[in-house]
């Protein structure tokens, strides 16, 4: 059986190819990782979301990270919770790129998901983001993406830099007319009315 008959299909951005692949080790995760097909969808990248587990699907896991590039993949952006073995798992079975995203769970707040993650033998590597950050791990492949020298990366880098300053427009307070912050004495006074109005 190939990959694709083993591997639930959760959605495809576009019918171009996909240039990512977004997986996670269960579909209760894609509370998670959507944001990280937000991301991808907000760049116009063609993508695919799957669930592929390590543990229940190896097979199908490791005949997805082997046939990834073949397929026109580029980057794949693996979440995960508890053990969180499979984005190192496709790691070990990719030359991709692979970005993991450690997902919460009832337990230790999704710390377990990151150690398990970013403590990667040497030659395995893993780009890690923050606990829940598919978000960023979308817009990394986004940057991954657009270092290609082709007219995709060209495209992307336009993108990025108009991203970029809209985060700093938004970090001026240009989005919001807002400036900084009050003066230290406002908030001093402020403190001292709550005190004495107590």
């Amino acid at each position: 059986m190939s990959a694709d008959s083993n591997v639930r299909s959760l959605h495809v951005a576009q019918s171009e190819a996909p240039l990512v692949g977004v997986i996670m080790g269960s579909d209760s995760d894609l509370s998670t990782m959507s944001a990280a097909a937000d991301a991808l969808e907000e760049f116009g990248i063609p993508h695919e979301v799957r669930v592929v587990s390590a543990h229940r699907t190896p097979r199908a896991m490791l005949e997805y990270a082997e046939g990834a590039a073949a397929r026109g993949l580029r980057v794949i952006i693996a979440g995960a919770g508890g053990a969180a073995h499979l984005p190192g798992m496709v790691a070990a079975a990719t030359v991709l790129p692979v970005i993991g995203v450690p997902v919460p769970l009832t337990y230790l707040d999704g710390m377990d998901s990151l150690l398990s993650i970013v403590q990667m033998p040497a030659g395995v590597p893993v780009a890690t983001v923050s606990i829940a950050g598919a978000r960023n791990a979308g817009l990394l492949a986004v940057r991954i993406l657009a270092s290609s020298p082709d007219a995709i990366g060209t495209q992307l880098r336009r993108q990025m830099h108009d991203f970029q300053e809209s985060l700093a427009d938004v970090s001026n307070g240009k989005a919001t007319g807002k400036v900084g912050f009050k003066p230290a004495r406002t908030i001093a006074k402020k403190s001292a009315v709550l005190r004495t109005s107590s």
